[in-house]
């Protein structure tokens, strides 16, 4: 069971490696691809929260007065966590606009959300594996079809963020060590598994703020209508792959 445990989530954890496909990509290229990509990554994480994650919380009925409150701490958690990054790097207010500090809470949240993400897959695919190996394969299965969108919108906000394509990949692969985080400490407390009721709300906060309050906001910034299309087709591409995700899984 161990066994069987670690080497999915080792796995899954390689999908954080998808960005390598993008690595021979000259750049002139994958400048054109970016715009179109962050508005998939967009797409995917509030596809995410709203077809993965709040249907997970609701089908256990879990959802009440205290689940509503855990997604409002997430966003403002994440809104924290963001400021902090623009007072650390900027100390003049113009420069809270844009700039480095912007880049850099942009790339601190990503991480901090995608981490909190992968310890909870880590946790749910240890638990399963728990229960019989049977559950175990098809829960890492669907846990493998929903990663890998998300990674690829993980890699562009990262890119986006203005990290090299090699940083960008090596600060993924590290996010996606917490899912080993997450199934050791099941192992080790096997009731850890009843902290995913206060996790999940949490990521679902951080989701919808990293995409209405980064993403969306930055995508605002293109002008011209051709590419503003392609924006709204990258958007829609990411809800219709995580909600088509569900069918699949």
């Amino acid at each position: 069971m161990y066994a069987y445990s670690f080497l999915a989530i080792a796995a899954v954890s390689a999908i954080s490696l998808v960005g390598a496909f993008f690595l021979s990509v000259s750049v002139g290229r994958l400048e054109r691809l970016l715009f179109f990509l962050v508005s998939f990554a967009a797409g995917a994480l509030l596809g995410d929260a709203a077809f993965h994650l709040l249907p997970e919380i609701a089908a256990d009925n879990q959802f009440s007065f205290s689940t509503s409150a855990l997604i409002i701490l997430g966003i403002l958690i994440f809104f924290i966590v963001e400021k902090y990054f623009h007072w650390q790097h900027c100390h003049e207010p113009e420069c809270l606009e844009h700039g480095s500090s912007r880049r850099r809470a942009l790339v601190a949240i990503n991480l901090i959300g995608d981490a909190v993400h992968n310890f909870i897959d880590g946790l749910i695919i240890a638990g399963s594996f728990a229960v019989s190996p049977l559950l175990g394969f098809s829960t890492t299965l669907a846990v493998f079809l929903h990663e890998i969108p998300q990674e690829i919108g993980d890699f562009a906000i990262l890119i986006h963020a203005g990290l090299s394509r090699r940083r960008a990949l090596a600060l993924n692969l590290l996010s996606a060590g917490a899912a080993f985080l997450g199934g050791g400490l099941f192992f080790i407390f096997p009731n850890t598994a009843t902290a995913i009721t206060a996790v999940l709300p949490f990521t679902v906060g951080g989701f919808l703020y990293i995409a209405l309050s980064d993403l969306i906001p930055e995508l605002h910034r293109e002008r011209r209508p051709l590419h503003s299309a392609f924006q709204l087709v990258g958007i829609i591409f990411g809800l219709v792959v995580m909600a088509t995700l569900l069918f699949v899984e």
